[in-house]
């Protein structure tokens, strides 16, 4: 068994074989969307969750491993590696545990014990530590000599060089390392001269806390950490400092003597002045790497979601984006969400102009055949709502208000400018206003996933780990729906298994140049497309209207062949298996094992020839607001209102109810029961009624109970 593999295995409870036959799929550069759908005989059906966590615990292997030879090679040009150094250094599987082991030959800066030692101080060093010699001082005084003017110079100098090795022995520093895991204390002060200024006043909470470390909630503690980085609070962390003293004590001193004395003194010093700084901050840090796994997690979760939410599908669309004083743009769109025409019109004060902003959406609703209607909600989004809803349109048009987290961050991108380069910012905010209706998906994966504004202190945790989980959201999303590379983004494409930023910019160049692609086997005409990257993508890529049935399904090409001999015994055409359960039905799956296709892949071709390219999403849905709900003062506690989950936090869930402050439901009042995972009893964007249990008008904090 490889170092790897056994690495992987005590870290997650898989059999060992799916983590192997994975491993060597991600070494082939193969997906993890890929994987998990189309290799499932040889994972033994892992999930993308499961691999994902191979894919961790392999990224990290391959960091300890790199770590290991970066302190190996160190080691050797200081000529100080021996074979039972180097056994214990490939030996460990932490990478805590192999800094500690490089620790004492670290080449740091120039230390107290380093100049010690060039003042010929290590002997007396050594004298001390052996613990056998009774008038120390006469001692010392052999080495009292150039810059050592003193006994006590020569003691303080030998001190710090047992402060020193103190400091490097691995069990003394894993005993205060367990000290701080169980016992730690966080606290908190307040910087008084910040005391009074408005922005501290969200953390005043936090001006005089204390909690255990090992306790504290994760958003907890990353609130306490902006709060100290915006300059309100000092944060310490504190535990028992005699009983720590006390067992360092007793593995080092073994006499009662004045060498004894000496090395109490050394103690001290090592743990206030290296110990316990480093070891604290140590703590502190595993506990900020705890909290922002837990807000990621939360993040990653609720943008799932929000990516997976309900499309309106291929409607004509005209979208506003709602305004006071600018007005509101509107815009209209075809069905596959290309602009068609814009205007702005002034129903709100100052111009008021309502009678000739109703009639200007009749006539345009009538003259692009619209179906729905998207408004944007933010500033006079339910004065926009009031006023759409008095025209009595031709025909039947659905109104929906729809978030605009992240429109202006995408009408002022880069992608932006390339898609509309002759629209101003506000076209091109409207526009993505009512794409986000069309296809949240498709629309979304053109923002920055961090502005889109559904977690939990995503601006103060790891950002590489962040980037590289939300990368993975998108990417298993965009892959669990399936594209149309025909009318797809570059954006979008860019998430496709095995494509990327370049290959998707080729795929869109090419289909401008060519026209649509009229089959799957057309995409290998793509410039740099090759076999890998057409083995990884092709299943999740889409082409409506294609003369294989099979091209506008999620059934691998390499699959094709299996389906045709099924329609050949059953004597149909492959078209005629296409949502005809009765005939699926007569097959005997058993009959189509190969060596490398079993039941489990062949359950999913049935799946998919039964609805073929069925969207897992749910259909958007129409609600509406209490109309009288217009700010917060007309907020009563017993209210019960309809609102709409916009953003899942550990601590519980934030509601729209139509005003611009969000409510909050906090844990304890989303179930009577026990609520160990807030997305196990709400998901976002799902339409609830609310109780309103308090309003904080001066602190505009709204709390609200789920309302059964």
């Amino acid at each position: 068994m490889s170092a790897q593999l056994k690495y992987i295995l005590s870290q997650i409870q898989l059999p060992e074989q799916s983590i192997k036959n994975t491993i060597d799929l991600l070494n082939e550069d193969c997906t993890i969307p890929f994987i998990s759908r189309y290799r499932k005989e040889r994972t033994g059906n892992l999930d993308e969750v499961q691999i994902g966590d191979i894919v961790k615990y392999k990224e990290q292997f391959e960091t300890l491993e790199k770590r290991k030879k970066a302190i190996l090679k160190a080691l050797e040009e200081q000529d100080v590696l021996t074979s039972e150094l180097k056994q214990k250094i490939e030996a460990t599987n932490d990478l805590t545990t192999l800094e500690d082991l490089y620790l004492p030959y670290k080449k740091s800066r120039k230390t107290k014990a380093e100049k010690a030692r060039q003042y010929g101080l290590e002997p007396l060093a050594k004298i001390i530590m052996s613990q056998n010699g009774n008038d120390i001082e006469s001692i010392a005084n052999k080495y009292v000599k150039g810059e050592v003017v003193s006994v006590e110079d020569a003691l303080e100098g030998a001190r710090h060089i047992i402060a020193e090795w103190i400091n490097e022995r691995t069990d003394i520093r894993n005993n205060i390392r367990r000290q701080l895991e169980r016992f730690a204390m966080i606290s908190t002060n307040l910087i008084k001269t910040k005391a009074e200024e408005e922005s501290a006043q969200k953390f005043r909470d936090y001006f005089d806390w204390e909690e255990s470390l090992s306790r504290i909630p994760s958003h907890r503690l990353l609130a306490i950490l902006r709060a100290e980085k915006e300059g309100f609070i000092r944060v310490k962390i504190s535990i028992d400092d005699d009983r720590a003293l006390d067992n360092i004590e007793r593995r080092i001193i073994k006499s009662n003597n004045a060498c004894a004395e000496q090395i109490e003194i050394a103690i001290k010093d090592a743990y206030k002045r290296l110990l316990f700084p480093s070891l604290s901050n140590e703590a502190l840090q595993v506990a900020k790497d705890k909290a922002d796994e837990s807000a990621i997690n939360v993040f990653a979760k609720n943008l799932k979601q929000l990516l997976l939410g309900s499309p309106l599908g291929e409607k004509r669309v005209l979208a506003i984006d709602p305004g006071f004083r600018t007005g509101c743009k509107i815009v209209c769109l075809d069905a596959q969400g290309q602009l068609k025409y814009n205007e702005t019109i002034y129903p709100h004060p100052p111009k008021s102009d309502s009678m000739g902003a109703m009639k200007k959406l009749s006539s345009l609703a009538d003259a692009y055949k619209i179906e729905a209607i998207a408004i944007g909600n933010g500033t006079a989004s339910r004065e926009t709502e009031a006023l759409v809803k008095k025209i009595h349109f031709k025909n039947d048009i659905q109104v929906f208000v729809v978030s605009e987290a992240g429109a202006s961050i995408y009408s002022a991108s880069k992608i932006a400018r390339e898609e509309f380069p002759d629209y101003d910012i506000t076209v091109r905010g409207s526009v993505s206003i009512g794409r986000r209706l069309q296809d949240p998906l498709a629309e979304l994966v053109k923002i920055d996933a961090k502005s889109i504004g559904v977690g939990q202190y995503q601006h103060d945790v790891d950002q590489t780990k962040l980037q590289k989980e939300l990368d993975v959201v998108v990417e298993n999303c965009v892959n669990a729906v399936g594209v149309n590379i025909n009318t797809a983004s570059k954006s979008l494409l860019s998430y496709v298994s095995g494509i990327g930023p370049k290959l998707a910019e080729n795929i869109i160049n090419y289909r401008n140049e060519n026209g649509v692609f009229k089959s799957r086997t057309a995409i290998k005409k793509v410039p740099r497309l090759g076999g890998k990257a057409f083995e990884q993508s092709a299943a999740f890529l889409r082409i409506k209207d294609a003369k294989n049935p099979l091209d506008d399904s999620a059934v691998h090409p390499e699959s094709y062949t299996i389906v045709q001999k099924m329609a050949k015994d059953l004597g149909k055409s492959v078209q005629d298996l296409i949502g005809n359960s009765e005939l699926l039905k007569k097959l005997n799956l058993k009959n189509y094992c190969t060596e490398s296709v079993g039941l489990l892949t062949l359950e999913d071709i049935i799946k998919e020839l039964e609805k073929p390219g069925l969207d897992i999403r749910e259909q958007a849905k129409v609600f509406t607001f209490n109309q009288n709900i217009k700010t917060i003062d007309d907020l009563r506690e017993g209210q019960l209102l309809p609102g709409i989950v916009n953003n899942i936090t550990n601590f519980g869930c934030f509601v729209d109810v139509g005003i611009k402050e969000s409510g909050l439901i906090h844990v304890s009042n989303l179930s009577d029961s026990f609520v160990k995972d807030v997305n196990a009893h709400i998901s976002l964007h799902q339409q609830i009624i609310v109780k309103v249990l308090e309003v904080d008008i001066p602190r505009k904090r709204i709390q609200l109970k789920l309302h059964k």
